[in-house]
């Protein structure tokens, strides 16, 4: 279900390296989060660090809409940067676990096999 690596970059590093990557594979930053800043404003105790970049492909949404548009539950998709144990590490939730929803739907099978390609591409190439 999900695609982590462990990056040789600090923190910032890989947050700073991974929108060049994300937009020269095709797909832009809709939206960052930053989840351990969020908590922190909030006095919730938070010692990680998390962001959480919201990516879309447009054409590959749109592909992806037109076969169900119940799958815009699961858009866009994100790549998450974050520490644990004091390791920077760079992730995604797999888009082929989707493939539960239709098992027997071979576009939709291929389309998220192609944007799971990508989104590993990218989380690879950054870390």
């Amino acid at each position: 279900m999900f695609y982590i690596v462990e990056s040789s970059k600090s923190f910032y590093e890989a947050t700073f390296d991974l929108p060049p990557v994300i937009q020269r594979l095709g797909f832009v930053v809709l939206h960052l989060h930053d989840m351990g800043e969020t908590l922190r404003a909030k006095d919730i105790e938070f010692d990680d660090e998390c962001q959480v970049f919201a990516v879309s492909n447009y054409r590959q949404m749109a592909n992806l809409l037109a076969i169900d548009v119940r799958l815009a539950l699961t858009l866009p998709w994100q790549i998450t940067v974050f520490t644990d144990n004091g390791a920077t590490k760079i992730g995604i939730v797999r888009p082929e676990s989707l493939l539960a929803s239709q098992p027997e739907n071979p576009k939709l099978a291929r389309l998220l096999a192609e944007i799971e390609e990508k989104l590993i591409q990218i989380v690879d190439e950054t870390r």
